[in-house]
């Protein structure tokens, strides 16, 4: 993981003009949300993502990931970022559909 310096100032959050464009369609994260939870201490996507839940959606940020990372490390003024953990994306299957095996009633 690459480390950020957490002591580092970064300045105070300003608001921009496309800061509600929104970024994870799934959970509906604005990238101003994205950009404010930077300037309030998450320093990394993982953290970014498990106080926004961006990217923990359907998708699994299938969508959304790149775009979340490169917010990121444009508020911190950095270069690059590790990824998040990719998973597969899933959608829930009601449980009747596991019971009816095709074997009869």
């Amino acid at each position: 993981m690459s480390a950020v310096d957490r002591t580092r100032d970064i300045g105070e959050y300003v608001p921009a003009q496309d800061d509600d464009m929104i970024v994870c369609r799934c959970e509906e994260i604005t990238k101003g949300e994205i950009r404010r939870a930077v300037h309030d201490g998450m320093y990394n996507v993982h953290e970014v993502r498990r106080l926004l839940r961006c990217g923990m959606g359907l998708c699994q940020g299938q969508t959304c990931a790149r775009l979340v990372k490169s917010i990121v490390a444009r508020e911190l003024g950095v270069r690059s970022l590790e990824d998040a953990t990719a998973r597969a994306p899933m959608r829930p299957i009601e449980m009747s559909v596991f019971a009816n095996d095709g074997g009869g009633e």
